[in-house]
C-alpha cells in the first residue's frame, strides 16, 4: 500500500484538476454556441430586413407617379360616372401589374371616389378615410405613411399616399396599401421567433400568432393617445408582452427609414442542449483520460516499450518533416510563378488603363466639337440668309438697308465668338458669374435669330409678356443661347405639320422664380424623349437635321445659371417647355457684364 500511495494521491490532484476546469469550459462551450446561434440569427435578421424593406421601397413612390396620370387627375376635378369608371378600371389593371394590395383614391374630404376593389365585395368605394395619417399628411407635405389593420378589409398593411395636382393645387390624395400579410407567411416555421415592431413598441409582425398587437414596453401617453386617434391595431390598448429574458436570446435590426424594429427570440433551450451534450462528453474524455492514466501508472512494466515507441514516433515524425519541407518548397515554387503572372497582369492591366483615359479624352474632344457645330449652325444660317438678302438690296441700290444688315452680321459674329468662349469656358468646368439681365430684349433677340425659318413656316406667335422689364439672374449670351434653342426645337416640331403652326410664349411669377413657358401646336414629346431629353446625342430627328445637343447644353447652362428646365406636353397636344430662372426686384436692376472676354 505504501508504494500505490503516492500514485493514487496524484491520481486524487488530476481529479481536482478536471473539477476545476469545468466551470470555465461550460462558459467557454456557451459562448461558442451562443456565438454561432447569434451568427445565424443576424443573417436571418439581416434577410428578413432587407425582404421587408425592398417589399416597402417598391411601391413607395408608385403614389406619386399615379397621380401624375391624366385619368386620376380627371377624376377628382370632373367626378362623373364615365371618369369614375375609367379610374377604377385603371387601377385595378394598375393593383394587377405591380402586385399591390389595394389603390384608391380620395377627394380633398377624404372620400373614396375611385378604387382597385371596386367589383370586390369589400370595395372602399364610398368611404371616408380623413381620420388616416396618410391622408393628411398627404394633404399637408404632399406624401403620408401608415401602418394599420384596414378597418374595411381587416388586414394589416402598410399605407403611402401621395398628393395630386393640378395647377399647383392639391386636388385629391391616391393611396397605396401594401399587403404585410403575405410577407409574415414567407418566414416558415422555424424554433425561433420573429417578429416587427412599429414606432409604438406594438408587435404588428411576428411567427407567433398570440404575440400579435403586444406591447413590447410600456407605452407613453403620447403613444397610446395616436393609437386611440388612429385605431392601427385591432385593440386601443394593446397588452405587454412579457418576454422573461432568461428564455430568450434576443437579437434586434433596427429600420431607420420607417422606424420599425426586427428581432429575432431563440429560446435558450436551443444553447441548452448542445452545450449539456458537449459538458457530458469533456466529463466522459477527461475521466477516461485520468482512467488510462492510473492504468499506466499501474503498468510500469511497459516504460521501455513506451521509449521505444516514442522513438518510433520521432523518427515518423522527423519523416513527416521532410516531406512537409519538400511539399512546402514546391508550393514556394509555384507561388513564385504565380507572383510573375500577377505582376504580368498588372502590367497589362496599367496599359490598358492609359488606353481607356486616351479614349476618354478623344471621345470628350469629340462631344466638344459637336457641340460647338451646333452651336454656330443657327447664327451661320442668319449670316447667310442676311448676306443673300444684301446682295439683293445691293442690286436695287438699297444702301441703308445694307448697311442694315452689315450691322447685324457684325453681330451675329461676335455673339458667336462669345458662344465659342463660353463653350470652351464649360468645357473647362470654369462656370461664368451670373448678371442681371433683362427677358424680353434677349426673347426679341432669339425671335429675331429664327425669324427667317419662322416665316417661311407661317408660325403665328401668341405672346402673354408684359411690357414692364422683366430681370432676371443669368448672362446676356448664355440666356440669349438657350432661348433660339428652345424655339429652334419648337419650329422642328411645326415643320413636321402642315397646318396650325403656332407658338404661345408666357410669363408667370411664383416667390423668387420667373417661369417662361414655350408651347406648340406640334407632335409634342414621347415618353422616350421625356425620360433621355437631357442626355447628350439623343435626338428624334434625322442626323441631317440634328446632334441631339441643344437641350442637353440648354440643362447644363440654365442649371449653371441656378435654374431649371421642364419638359412636358400640352393636354391639348403639343409640346410644353417651362424655363424657370431666379427674378431679380425692380430696385436690385443692374446691366449684366457677361461675355466681356480677353
Amino acid at each position: 500500500m505504501k508504494v500505490l500511495q503516492p500514485r493514487w494521491r496524484l491520481l486524487f490532484v488530476f481529479l481536482l484538476i478536471f473539477v476545476a476546469l469545468l466551470w470555465p469550459f461550460h462558459s467557454l462551450v456557451q459562448g461558442y454556441y451562443l456565438a454561432e446561434l447569434k451568427r445565424k440569427n443576424n443573417q436571418t435578421l439581416d434577410l428578413i430586413s432587407a425582404n421587408l424593406v425592398s417589399t416597402l421601397q417598391r411601391y413607395e413612390v408608385l403614389p406619386q407617379v399615379l397621380g401624375r396620370l391624366p385619368d386620376v387627375q380627371q377624376a377628382l376635378l370632373n367626378p362623373e360616372p364615365e371618369q369614375l369608371h375609367t379610374a377604377n378600371e385603371l387601377l385595378s389593371t394598375i393593383r394587377d401589374q405591380t402586385g399591390a394590395d389595394v389603390i384608391y383614391l380620395l377627394n380633398t374630404e377624404g372620400m373614396t371616389l375611385a378604387a382597385s376593389n371596386w367589383l370586390g365585395p369589400r370595395s372602399f368605394i364610398g368611404n371616408n378615410f380623413a381620420f388616416r395619417p396618410y391622408f393628411y399628411d398627404a394633404l399637408a407635405r404632399g406624401t403620408g405613411e401608415f401602418f394599420g389593420l384596414g378597418n374595411i378589409s381587416i388586414k394589416r398593411g402598410y399605407y403611402y399616399g401621395s398628393a395630386v395636382y393640378h395647377d399647383n393645387r392639391a386636388i385629391g390624395v391616391i393611396v397605396v396599401k401594401v399587403d404585410l400579410d403575405f410577407t409574415e407567411t414567407l418566414w416558415g416555421e422555424v424554433p425561433e421567433r420573429l417578429l416587427v415592431t412599429d414606432q409604438n413598441g406594438v408587435v404588428i409582425l411576428t411567427s407567433e400568432p398570440q404575440w400579435r398587437f403586444k406591447a413590447s414596453r410600456e407605452l407613453s401617453a403620447s403613444e397610446q393617445q395616436s393609437i386611440a386617434n388612429h385605431k392601427p391595431y385591432t385593440t386601443i390598448e394593446p397588452e405587454p408582452l412579457n418576454l422573461k429574458s432568461e428564455q430568450w436570446v434576443a437579437l434586434h435590426n433596427d429600420l431607420p427609414a420607417i422606424d420599425w424594429r426586427v428581432s429575432i427570440f431563440a429560446p435558450r433551450m436551443l444553447i441548452n442542449e448542445p452545450v449539456s451534450t458537449a459538458m457530458a462528453v469533456f466529463a466522459v474524455t477527461v475521466l477516461a483520460v485520468l482512467l488510462i492514466f492510473g492504468l499506466l501508472l499501474q503498468r510500469r512494466h511497459y516504460y521501455l516499450e513506451r521509449i521505444a515507441m516514442d522513438a518510433q514516433a520521432k523518427q515518423e515524425l522527423e519523416e513527416s518533416v521532410r516531406n512537409r519541407t519538400q511539399d512546402l518548397q514546391t508550393l514556394n515554387s509555384r507561388l513564385k510563378e504565380e507572383v510573375l503572372e500577377r505582376e504580368a497582369t498588372e502590367q497589362e492591366l496599367v496599359r490598358t488603363q492609359d488606353e481607356l483615359v486616351q479614349a476618354g479624352k478623344l471621345s470628350a474632344l469629340g462631344v466638344m466639337s459637336a457641340s460647338i457645330s451646333h452651336e454656330l449652325n443657327q447664327p451661320l444660317a442668319a449670316i447667310r440668309s442676311y448676306t443673300d438678302n444684301s446682295k439683293i438690296l445691293l442690286t436695287k441700290e438699297r444702301y441703308a438697308e445694307v448697311a442694315s444688315n452689315l450691322d447685324l452680321v457684325a453681330v451675329l459674329t461676335e455673339r458667336m465668338a462669345s458662344i465659342i468662349e463660353h463653350l470652351r469656358a464649360f468645357a473647362r468646368r470654369n462656370p461664368q458669374a451670373s448678371e442681371h439681365v433683362a427677358l424680353q430684349p434677349a426673347l426679341e433677340d432669339a425671335l429675331a435669330l429664327v425669324a427667317s425659318r419662322r416665316n417661311a413656316l407661317q408660325v403665328e406667335i401668341f405672346r402673354d409678356v408684359p411690357e414692364a422689364t422683366l430681370w432676371v439672374e443669368a448672362g446676356e449670351t448664355r440666356l440669349r443661347q438657350v432661348l433660339s434653342n428652345l424655339l429652334a426645337n419648337a419650329l422642328d416640331a411645326l415643320a413636321e405639320k402642315r397646318s396650325q403652326r403656332c407658338i404661345w410664349l408666357q410669363t408667370s411669377l411664383s416667390q423668387e422664380w420667373l417661369c417662361l413657358t414655350i408651347k406648340d401646336s406640334g407632335t409634342g414629346f414621347t415618353d422616350e424623349a421625356l425620360a433621355q431629353a437631357r442626355e447628350p446625342f439623343f435626338t428624334t430627328k434625322t442626323s441631317a437635321r440634328g446632334l441631339g445637343l441643344g437641350l442637353a447644353i440648354c440643362d447644363a447652362i440654365v442649371k449653371a445659371l441656378g435654374g431649371r428646365l421642364e419638359f412636358a406636353n400640352n393636354l391639348e397636344g403639343g409640346a410644353c417647355v417651362r424655363l424657370y430662372l431666379k427674378q431679380i426686384p425692380s430696385a436690385m436692376n443692374l446691366d449684366a457684364q457677361e461675355d466681356r472676354f480677353a
